[in-house]
């Protein structure tokens, strides 16, 4: 994948396997429907792109990740329901086939949209003075994604008051209930993310994509039903990773005392 910018608000950095998306929209990285198909053009290659593992999404400057939904463009005539591209809003959140993680590094505020984009992820970062809340309800909108998620991560009660009042979590709060992985300094931000994602990119990616498609296609299934399911033979991903040589490639690497090599394959 090319090192290059769809807009100058969206830059995508391949750093070996690990693809660095930044959000860059002054004053608060506000993402209009043009900006979120960018972000998805980027995503889809993402996915699309054997030699990348891993993507670490972020954004410019200390005050915002995201303001969410570019209200400026709301005002101009924008629609609530405008195409934002095959991936959704923020580009990965609904972006078919995607089972590559992505980790969000957030290095300030996630609000509405931005908050949306952070449940979206599959590993959260947070620097400390993060902060995460959706005001939808008081604009007379919903935040329809977090209003499927939250609920599912949260005890009921929390996730109501933050979709119905707007309650504001800080970095600490949100990592109290789960939402993110760590928080840390703002200058060890990128740090962590990057760890993180060195971490996942030492993991058989064909095991990583299994885990991801397992994950996605039985959350919502009772226990019996997700390992019938499993059992199959439906699961494509999953399939793939038993037969591989890389199934075979990881015990032989261990008792012969060696990093496995990994063949995707």
């Amino acid at each position: 994948m090319p090192d290059a910018a769809p807009t100058p608000a969206v830059t995508a950095v391949a750093d070996g396997p690990v693809l660095v998306v930044t959000l860059d929209r002054p004053k608060a990285n506000a993402i209009d429907a043009a900006t979120s198909r960018d972000l998805s053009g980027v995503f889809v290659a993402f996915r699309d792109d054997p030699d990348l593992r891993v993507a670490i999404l972020t954004a410019a400057g200390d005050r915002f990740f995201s303001a969410g939904w570019d209200l400026n463009a709301a005002a101009e005539g924008e629609e609530f329901e405008a195409d934002y591209g095959e991936g959704g809003f923020g580009g990965f959140g609904e972006l078919p086939g995607l089972l590559k993680p992505v980790i969000a590094a957030v290095n300030g505020m996630a609000v509405g949209g931005g908050f949306e984009m952070v449940l979206a992820a599959d590993f959260v970062v947070a620097a400390e003075h993060a902060r995460f809340w959706l005001p939808e309800a008081s604009l007379g909108i919903v935040p329809d994604t977090a209003s499927v998620r939250l609920p599912r991560m949260l005890p009921p009660v929390v996730a109501n008051e933050i979709l119905y009042a707007g309650r504001r979590l800080d970095a600490a709060e949100a990592l109290r209930w789960g939402l993110v992985n760590s928080v840390v300094d703002r200058a060890d931000l990128m740090v962590e993310a990057r760890a993180l994602a060195a971490r996942i990119v030492e993991a058989a990616p064909l095991s990583v994509a299994a885990i991801g498609q397992i994950r996605d296609r039985t959350r919502h299934l009772p226990l019996g039903q997700a390992f019938e399911l499993l059992r199959s033979g439906e699961l494509a991903a999953y399939e793939a990773m038993l037969v591989s040589e890389d199934a075979a490639e990881g015990p032989r690497a261990f008792t012969e005392g060696r990093p496995p090599r990994w063949q995707g394959a």
